[in-house]
């Protein structure tokens, strides 16, 4: 696990930095005691990073549970009754895990995944750019279209310049510049500037700023335009922040409503980030999704218990990690350690970062996640990878996370039932013979996203040493979904010593570089 330190040190300081506004946020807009978001946070790093079979997935609480957290504290009379429904969700998700519930993350198009990474980073842009400025009357890691406050998205942005802050807009610049300096110029003449992330210095920069402008009138930046750690006067202080499940409210039928609740919504963002994150990831790796249910219902069990929010692998997070090169699980871990360490010690040091540096290190992010070709990209892909791509990015952008996925995954469905409604389509395993461990893989007529499953699990389950004939001159359909498949197994199978020799009407490739090249990108007959 230590192997790639120098790759999962630096990357761990960034997802703190993205990691602890975001926490504090959530608490916010949950109505709950802001310690439980950093409670949240810390659990997600440690005990769901250690347990996870995940290299670059960062878990923690999510936005997309916000709404449901705050009407569920409410309805059950208070927060430590709340409590009781985060300990029972957990235990739900131990159960889907055992029940091998996971599989349903293979079911999500490609194209919705995309769209989904998309919108997400749509969303961080415009919901960091007041931020940005310096108007923080929204709280960090919102990500509905309307927020409690009564803004939306577009009305936060336009009323940006009638509560502009100078000083949280100078450093905001400043630490935008630097990181974007850092990345496309530094970190390209030297490994000590890829070591060295560029968020940490604007970091630094901004609480030097503050410091600096402190009795300016002009640029003097105000505490409500800062990092807001609850600081404890005392060891007593700081235990009295965590908080405890009151178990007597087991028996009100509405705990385990909001409990199933909890564990159904919270594991079905889990498989999703998991997707998107196994296809962020540079290396290929894939991520067992039943073992994640079961590190996640760890993690919220653990949670709850202690005074934490509901727990979830959390996209931005993740994708801030492998951004800044994470390599191994040590990242998230070590970054819940940072979390644990920086509140116990450095509370008044953090509650001296200006928010508006933190949406800087957010809006790169962001950019990276949404970048203006991948919309040219998934258009000359066809109208049924487009399609669903385009209402999954607007439904996510114009309401939230879950109904956004929803809307765009009722339109991908619909794109395979036409499709299936004219040919059927199942897998072929033909022909494990002596010799060299043989095997004859024939895919059929028509092969969708609905095999992506089945064919993921053959080919992981391949043996060392294997000749792999891919059978495709029968194949008049195959979706974009397999052919990321074949093209991400085509990377793993060297590293495995199988050959592969790719059979299609076009004639016959021995270990093919890249399955998407030889389908010029787009799903159509082989």
């Amino acid at each position: 696990m230590f192997k790639y330190i120098k790759n999962d040190l630096p990357a761990s300081i960034v997802v703190f930095f993205v990691a602890l506004p975001l926490c504090l946020g959530i608490a916010l807009a949950s109505g709950a005691p802001l310690f439980s978001g950093l409670i949240a946070g810390i659990i997600g790093g440690i005990v769901v990073g250690g347990l996870s079979g995940s290299n670059i997935g960062v878990s923690g609480p999510a936005a997309g549970l916000a709404a449901i957290v705050l009407t569920a504290i409410g309805t059950l009379g208070g927060y430590q009754n709340f409590l009781v429904a985060v300990v029972l969700g957990g235990a739900i998700q131990l159960l889907l895990g055992f029940l091998k519930a996971g599989v349903i993350g293979y079911y999500f198009p490609s194209s919705v995944i995309k769209g989904m990474l998309t919108g997400i980073g749509i969303i961080i842009i415009l919901k960091q750019i007041p931020h940005f400025f310096g108007y923080d009357a929204e709280p960090e890691g919102a990500d509905s279209f309307v927020s409690a406050s009564g803004e939306n998205t577009f009305s936060a942005i336009f009323h940006i310049f009638d509560n502009l802050i100078i000083g949280s807009m100078i450093i905001g610049i400043i630490g935008l510049a630097i990181i974007l300096f850092w990345d496309n110029i530094l970190a390209k003449k030297s490994k000590f500037f890829k070591v060295l992330q560029g968020p940490l210095v604007a970091v630094v920069l901004g609480i030097v700023f503050y410091v600096l402008t402190k009795s300016s009138e002009t640029l003097s930046i105000a505490q409500s335009h800062l990092v807001s750690v609850p600081v404890p006067e005392d060891a007593s202080s700081f235990l009295a922040q965590f908080s405890f499940p009151n178990f007597a409210a087991i028996t009100n039928p509405d705990v385990w409503v909001v409990a199933f609740t909890i564990a159904l919504v919270a594991s079905l963002e889990t498989l999703l980030c998991v997707e998107a994150t196994d296809k962020l990831d540079p290396h290929k790796n894939v991520t067992p999704t039943n073992r994640e249910l079961l590190a996640q219902g760890t993690g919220n069990i653990l949670s709850g218990l202690i005074g934490g929010l509901p727990i979830t692998q959390v996209i931005v997070r993740s994708s801030a990690n492998i951004q800044s090169g994470g390599r191994t699980k040590l990242s998230a871990i070590i970054h819940g350690f940072f979390l644990l360490i920086s509140v116990i010690l450095i509370p008044r040091l953090l509650n001296m970062i200006p928010l508006s540096v933190l949406a800087a290190i957010l809006l790169v992010v962001g950019y990276k996640l949404a970048k203006p070709k991948l919309f040219a990209q998934m258009y000359k892909m066809g109208w049924k990878q487009f399609v669903p791509f385009i209402v999954t990015v607007v439904g996510i952008v114009f309401t939230d996370l879950l109904i956004g996925i929803s809307l765009g995954l009722a339109v991908g469905i619909v794109v395979i039932l036409i499709k299936s409604y004219q040919n059927s389509h199942f897998l072929h395993i033909e022909d494990k013979s002596n010799g060299k461990h043989k095997i004859k893989m024939t895919l059929a007529e028509e092969v969708t996203f609905f095999n992506k499953g089945a064919i993921l699990k053959e080919l992981d389950s391949l043996p060392v040493d294997t000749y792999l004939e891919l059978d495709v001159r029968k194949t008049r359909y195959l979706d974009n979904d397999i052919i990321e498949i074949l093209d991400d197994f085509a990377f793993k199978a060297k590293e495995r010593n199988i050959d592969i020799k790719l059979i299609s009407e076009r004639g016959t490739v021995e270990n093919p570089e890249s399955f998407i090249e030889f389908f010029k990108l787009r799903p159509k007959s082989a």
